[in-house]
């Protein structure tokens, strides 16, 4: 039986170009030699030897990469988290805004329930209006501070998007400069199976930014 290399041995041959030449040429060899004796099965085992080493030859052409974690280098830059707090403290008087005005409509319900016994249809209909129309208030008050383009979110461009720019500034710099050719996020939610140390920069932007490790 031939010997069959370890994929690793595939790898580390096909890093080179005269080894990977040779390959190919053995590969091709073996194809013929393969279809001349018309075996279905050596056949699969040649071509699944031919998409490996063409698979491994792609991956020995990879690109430069490296990965950073926004979320790690936002949390140490000392504006970003004053944006935060200020940002909270907004969205805390909003909330308690909404809360006041949702408990007058409750009270206002509380109130048309333990009356309504005294009240004729006409007024009824007129009190449950009235409640509606608080109601309808309360949800676009809700909408005005918390909508996908309301207040908050206007002041958290206007607070925290220069910050994230000026990182993503720095780390287009830095690609460029270290001749990266892709920068992973970490924190984006691409599943990273796993990562070592070494790839992640962040600490090199958050240099290159001026801002002292802790």
């Amino acid at each position: 039986m031939p010997h069959v290399f370890e994929p690793s041995v595939y790898y580390l041959l096909l890093r080179n170009i005269k080894y990977r030449r040779i390959f190919f040429t053995l590969a091709f060899r073996l194809t013929l030699t393969t279809i001349t004796s018309k075996s279905n099965y050596n056949m699969k085992k040649v071509l699944f030897m031919l998409t490996a080493m063409v698979m491994m030859s792609a991956a020995s052409q990879a690109q430069k990469f490296c990965y950073v974690d926004m979320e790690l280098i936002l949390s140490k830059i000392p504006a970003y988290q004053d944006a935060q707090k200020e940002l909270e403290r907004i969205s805390q008087g909003f909330q308690k805004e909404i809360d006041t005005k949702r408990k007058a409509v409750d009270d206002m319900f509380k109130q048309y329930q333990s009356e309504q016994v005294l009240m004729t249809d006409q007024i009824k209909q007129q009190k449950m209006k009235e409640i509606e129309a608080a109601e309808k208030e309360v949800k676009d008050l809700q909408k005005k501070k918390f909508g996908p383009e309301g207040e908050l979110f206007q002041k958290r461009k206007e607070l925290i998007k220069p910050i994230e720019d000026k990182v993503y500034d720095e780390i287009q710099k830095f690609a460029q400069a270290k001749s990266y050719d892709i920068i992973f996020d970490k924190s984006s939610g691409a599943t990273m199976l796993y990562a070592a140390d070494k790839l992640n920069k962040s600490d090199d932007i958050l240099f290159n930014m001026g801002v002292q490790k802790k």
